[in-house]
């Protein structure tokens, strides 16, 4: 179910220390927000000694508050000139302020002034799940996870070295001192992880060494004579594979140019082979797709996946950029109309029911949505103001020149055959030669994946697609982006996308006038009677050929090598083909996964923390498919 998430509020005692009418307690202490945070979390953690000349460095806080702990530890490690070259900080929040509150409340620290800027202009929007922002040309990571922390620590897939411990205390938020939520974070636990908070509760004591937490005392914070610090009894390591940090991905498109971003970001090197002439050129060719979420009532993976999606996607275009790279998009807003009354009324009590942030999603009747699209329509429906329209070969192009030198891009290169020889992935040509080898590959090439033999285990099917263009004035109706079962663009270019259609195993790369006509019933559908005020035009359009997938989710992670499985085997005991991966499976909505995909894979390939939930993860595992294939062959002989 969707957890909503309602906003903490800004109140303050007689003396001006924030505090939580909610929880009655006070943010931080009254001797020194800044000077308690340094203390307690990190001297209380030897930081920063214990990041020093590190690759990377994991913290997780238990409570993000007004950020101050994160400000500090920032500032920390900008001012260490033996910083880790990686600094991830996690915090979890149930209450998150809003931006606008937070830049309130940190100008009584006019020295944080610069961090805090930079904090509030990334910061997301209050809408439940993780929210991964870079900073510091993507050095500094901050995981933002809004919601229960005994839920969200379950689903948290990390490798932690130092916690903070800053809940509100014990006696008024007991959730967060609870033993479920100590042993949570025993299992999230580096080998020589620790941890340190200002409580001395005696049960929050029992509580980390029931978990396996070794625990001391040591001097507080000015008024507060005594702290708690410890570190992890016995952890074992974590194995996590390693390629050498050099991979080979195949395929250009979004799928590939937002892993080759992502990996070549964290150092790594990359060679990207595409058979194209250019990025983009394949299914994600279109001159403008639809970068919006789809909501359910229940909050399904779907929702959050494409909700997650979305939100990194637009966090991902806008970074682009800030950096010099800009991307052809706009957040013009779209416009999910219902298809009929009843579906109307479903929408509505999605919206009622989750009460999301205004400028991510709400509901607009029929007068409303028609002033939105300037159309008269029959029906309203849902408005996400912050989504919109993308160009996705301007994507690809953007992410490959902010990749910069760690990514070498060879096109014309069409792999015909891969094969592992002697712990290498061996690629070849249509004519069995080696084109490149590497102990690391990645396959991004879209529907083409069916073609090669170890990813046969992908039920990758090709759909086809086929998107009308109509001629267009710049400014005319609608500029924004209307979907009802089929979508229609702003004016781009002089040039208007309606369609899409989508034919599963159609090889056909002809432009259709009944996929065409189809596509104008659906326009018609959209916008009643807009078809007809163009007249006769000639057929134009374009044809690509999408990699779908039969769950409607994409296909991220490590192959699954052909194997038997038991009807209750889990992918933990899935078989993989040795450091191949696919990113795959994206159908219709390679704009909406390809940024939060990518960060996964990488994440995993590198060894960062996760930025989705582990059962997220699990959900878009290509090793799903061989487990319901057993359970299928399961169901069908004790039929």
């Amino acid at each position: 179910m969707y957890e909503r998430i309602e906003p903490a509020q800004l109140d303050s005692t007689a003396d001006g220390t924030p505090y939580s009418a909610r929880f009655g307690d006070v943010y931080h202490t009254q001797h020194g927000a800044l000077g308690q945070s340094r203390h307690v979390f990190l001297e209380g953690n030897q930081l920063p000694h214990r990041w020093q000349r590190k690759s990377r460095f994991v913290i997780l806080e238990t409570g993000f508050g007004l950020g101050l702990n994160f400000l500090t530890t920032w500032a920390a490690w900008r001012e260490d000139p033996k910083r880790c070259d990686r600094l991830h900080f996690i915090s979890i929040e149930k209450h998150p302020f809003s931006a606008s509150d937070l830049a309130v409340a940190h100008r009584r620290w006019p020295e944080l002034a610069t961090l805090s800027a930079r904090l509030c202009a990334q910061w997301p929007t209050l809408t439940p799940g993780h929210h991964r922002l870079w900073l510091e040309d993507g050095r500094v990571a901050l995981t933002l996870v809004f919601g229960d922390a005994n839920e969200a620590l379950a689903k948290l897939d990390a490798r932690v070295d130092a916690f903070y411990l800053d809940g509100f205390s014990p006696a008024r938020n007991p959730d967060l001192w609870s033993a479920r939520l100590c042993h949570q974070l025993a299992a999230l636990a580096a080998p020589v992880a620790t941890l340190a908070t200002w409580s001395v509760s005696r049960e929050v004591r029992q509580h980390l060494e029931y978990a396996r937490f070794r625990i001391d005392k040591a001097p507080g914070f000015t008024g507060k004579s005594e702290m708690l610090r410890g570190h992890i009894a016995g952890a074992p390591e974590k194995i996590r594979s390693s390629h050498g940090r050099e991979a080979i991905i195949v395929g250009a498109g979004l799928a590939g140019t937002s892993l080759a971003h992502r990996l070549v970001k964290r150092g790594w090197q990359v060679l990207l082979l595409d058979a194209a002439a250019g990025p983009g050129q394949g299914a994600s060719g279109n001159l403008a797709g639809v970068l919006r979420p789809l909501p359910s009532l229940d909050d399904n993976r779907l929702a959050r996946l494409t909700r997650a999606g979305t939100l990194a996607g637009i966090r991902h275009l806008n970074a682009l950029g800030a950096a010099g790279h800009a991307v052809r998009w706009a957040p013009t807003g779209v416009l999910h109309l219902a298809r009929d009354p009843q579906h109307e009324a479903r929408q509505r009590e999605v919206v009622d029911s989750q009460q999301p942030p205004a400028e991510f999603l709400r509901q607009v009747d029929q007068a409303e949505a028609s002033a939105l699209a300037r159309w008269p329509l029959a029906v309203g429906g849902w408005w996400f103001p912050g989504s919109g329209w993308v160009q996705p070969p301007s994507l690809c192009a953007a992410n490959i020149a902010a990749a910069g030198d760690g990514l070498s891009v060879h096109y014309g290169v069409s792999v015909g055959g891969l094969d592992r020889v002697d712990g290498l992935w061996q690629l070849r040509d249509q004519h069995g030669d080696i084109i490149a080898e590497s102990a690391c590959v990645i396959l991004a090439n879209g529907a083409d994946i069916r073609h090669l033999a170890p990813a046969q285990t992908l039920p990758v099917r090709a759909a086809r697609g086929q998107v009308s263009h109509l001629p267009a004035a710049e400014g005319s109706a609608p500029d924004i982006v209307v979907c009802r079962l089929g979508y229609v663009s702003p004016a781009i270019d002089g040039v208007r996308c309606a369609g899409a259609t989508f034919l599963v195993d159609d090889d056909d790369p002809a432009l259709r006038e009944s996929e065409h006509a189809d596509n104008l019933a659906k326009l018609d559908f959209i916008l009643p009677g807009f078809s007809q005020a163009l007249g006769e035009l000639p057929m134009a359009g374009r044809v690509g050929f999408r990699p779908a997938s039969p769950d409607r989710l994409p296909m991220v992670g490590a192959i699954a090598a052909p194997g038997t499985y038991p009807p209750d085997a889990t992918l933990d005991q899935v078989a993989r083909e040795p450091g191949l991966y696919a990113i795959s499976g994206f159908g219709a909505r390679g704009l909406v996964w390809s940024a939060i995909v990518a960060e996964t894979l990488a994440s995993q390939l590198d060894g960062d923390p996760l930025p989705l939930e582990r059962d997220l993860v699990d959900a878009i595992d290509p090793g799903r498919f061989v487990l319901r294939r057993a359970r299928r062959e399961r169901f069908s002989s004790d039929g």
